[in-house]
């Protein structure tokens, strides 16, 4: 569903595509109010890949660029560009608190999977201040997907 809004971009509302849980809609919504970022959202996008699949980032973004597509569950907003899209059909976005890695947001995306003979099943695991790092890799690393 196509909505045109007065800046004159047109914005999908639709959750249809990316699934974001209610514990990681709680902890965006918690991290802008923290940091008092009304009229922010959670930005997703592809940071890199390698054998083992594609690396998603984050931030914290306000500003809309004409070949995003916006999704709003519960009043918080998924930014995603039109090229890290085709990398998000069908994600679904999570916040985990791991006791060996941290707390962060974790993207499982079946449109992210493994193009090349790595075959390790990495996922991302990101935190909203950008910064990403890749789930252990079977592959012994040094293939790209950011293990060691």
């Amino acid at each position: 569903m196509l909505q045109e809004i007065e800046t004159g971009f047109a914005v999908n509302t639709s959750t249809e595509t990316i699934t974001i849980t209610p514990t990681a809609v709680n902890a965006v919504r918690d991290i802008l109010t923290e940091r008092k970022l009304e009229g922010y959202g959670l930005r997703v996008y592809v940071a890199g890949g390698g054998c083992c699949g594609v690396q998603f980032g984050m931030a914290l973004d306000n500003n809309i660029q004409a070949n995003d597509m916006t999704f709003e569950t519960d009043g918080v907003k998924l930014l995603v560009d039109d090229q890290s899209i085709n990398y998000l059909r069908g994600a679904k976005i999570d916040f985990v608190n791991d006791p060996t890695r941290g707390a962060g947001f974790l993207v499982d995306s079946p449109s992210a999977t493994s193009g090349g003979s790595c075959s390790c099943g990495s996922q991302s695991h990101s935190h909203a201040d950008g910064e990403s790092e890749a789930s252990s890799c079977a592959c012994g690393g040094n293939c790209g997907c950011g293990a060691n």
